[in-house]
């Protein structure tokens, strides 16, 4: 059962809220995933104390053995190690922040490790297979203007690097699309992103048949209704496109993206260069989504380090 929070539980969950918006530039969509976690945490510290003894002043009571608890109760209506780690952060991060405010010590709760899990390589597709499913996405599609919205999306995934929700977020200023664009990434990072002829053209092409022509201020990518078009309508439409060419289930729109990476890295893109243009903080990270192994890794040693020639 969900109680409602406190009064004083729910101002100091939108500030701290708030105030990673200000500070860290936090997405909306990460603002949500957060407000679910810690207000089922929040919840269920309540219920655990007992209503109002559950409120603000409960968290500067937290025992280790309060974290065990909630962490096991998430575990037994299914929440899975990956998302309880999640969890774990988000409730971390508000009770430090309300521990500062307060003044006690937050360490038994803080000291709480989260579950193991594995990590898991992202899966790219092969360049065959990248170019397929831009073709069947594009034939399946039952209006014109439909075939030319998907393809040109997937291509910009494919070709340019970049998130879906970046894609989806290109307005109709900034078409026609010049060689490179200015990409608004997460935290509100800005990054310059080449954009490829075939992306151009192919966007070009939407744009000729989409029966709502590009306005400033308005999506560039609409969904049948005239609406914003939703990452859920290219998903769904890369799920009947891959159970059609007998791909995984891991062909999803962000694998896309992780192709972008690895094709590069396979053509012999640096990968400091791929960090930059994938927007990431960490080059462990680029390093993960390109699917990088030695081998490869061995060649581009051999053939740039000047020792090894």
């Amino acid at each position: 059962m969900t109680l409602a929070l406190t009064p004083g539980l729910r101002a100091a969950l939108e500030d701290w809220l708030t105030g990673l918006v200000a500070l860290r530039g936090r997405s909306a969509a990460t603002l949500d995933a957060y407000r679910t976690d810690v207000t089922g945490f929040l919840s269920f510290l309540q219920a655990h104390h007992g209503g109002e003894a559950g409120g603000r002043s409960a968290l500067g009571r937290l025992r280790t053995a309060d974290m065990r608890a909630w962490m096991a109760h998430e575990r037994a209506r299914g929440l899975g190690a990956r998302s309880l780690a999640r969890a774990l952060s988000a409730v971390k991060s508000f009770v430090a922040w309300v521990a500062e405010r307060d003044g006690f010590d937050a360490t038994a709760a803080l000291s709480v490790r989260a579950p193991k899990f594995n990590a898991g390589l992202p899966r790219p597709l092969a360049v065959p297979a990248a170019k397929a499913m831009i073709d069947r996405v594009e034939a399946q599609a039952g209006a014109d203007w439909v075939a030319a919205r998907d393809a040109a999306v997937l291509t910009l995934l494919w070709g340019c690097g970049l998130r879906i929700s970046e894609a989806l977020g290109l307005t109709g200023e900034q078409y026609p699309l010049d060689q490179s664009l200015v990409i608004r990434g997460k935290g509100g990072k800005e990054r310059l992103v080449p954009v490829i002829e075939p992306a151009r053209n192919a966007v070009a092409a939407y744009v000729a048949l989409c029966p709502r022509p590009p306005e400033p201020g308005a999506p560039l990518f609409r969904g049948v209704r005239g609406g914003p078009l939703g990452a859920r309508a290219i998903q769904k439409a890369m799920a009947e496109a891959r159970a059609a060419l007998g791909l995984p289930a891991s062909a999803t729109p962000h694998a896309m993206r992780h192709s972008f990476a690895t094709h590069l890295l396979d053509a012999g893109g640096d990968l400091r260069a791929i960090q930059e243009l994938l927007g990431h903080a960490s080059l462990s990270t680029t390093q993960a989504y390109t699917a990088v192994d030695a081998a490869r890794l061995m060649e581009v040693y051999a053939a740039a380090h000047p020792r090894a020639r």
